[in-house]
């Protein structure tokens, strides 16, 4: 599969600050909805929740889509790269296990906006895990299991 031109530049000046929040999203290797399937969108949310117990992050909001996430995080004892790194890694190895599989499970790379400090996090949070329903995939939004919010 050919690389898109410019997404080198997607690391360029990336920087990584602790207490900084950050958006980031990750998408299914060729956009394949293997999130479809429940119980690997589990397996996803348990490296959310390793990272956070951890001390690594501070999960804010998370929903799992059925071909990518999107995740609202601060930093705390970690760089944005080795917590996405971690996440993928490990993901990869649970959700292929769980599949009896060898596959490529993520695209290369990810992408991340750091929230500026007057931007609304729970706007933010209000946002992301309104997706399934933007999607269509449910009329509301308690009808969709893969989603979670420090505030709601």
């Amino acid at each position: 599969m050919p690389r898109q031109p410019n997404s080198h530049l997607l690391r360029r000046g990336r920087y990584s600050e602790c207490g900084r929040a950050y958006l980031v999203t990750a998408v299914v290797h060729q956009r394949q909805p293997l999130f479809r399937d429940f119980q690997l969108g589990r397996l996803l949310v348990a490296e959310f929740k390793r990272a956070h117990d951890a001390g690594l992050v501070t999960s804010l909001a998370w929903v799992v889509m059925p071909d990518h996430f999107h995740w609202l995080l601060a930093l705390n004892s970690t760089t944005l790269a080795g917590v996405m790194r971690q996440t993928k890694s490990r993901s990869t190895l649970s959700i292929n296990r769980a599949r009896c599989s060898r596959e490529k499970f993520w695209q290369r790379g990810y992408h991340d906006r750091a929230v500026r400090a007057d931007e609304d996090l729970l706007k933010m949070a209000r946002y992301i895990v309104a997706n399934p329903l933007r999607a269509g995939l449910v009329e509301h939004i308690g009808d969709y299991p893969l989603w979670d919010a420090a505030w709601l």
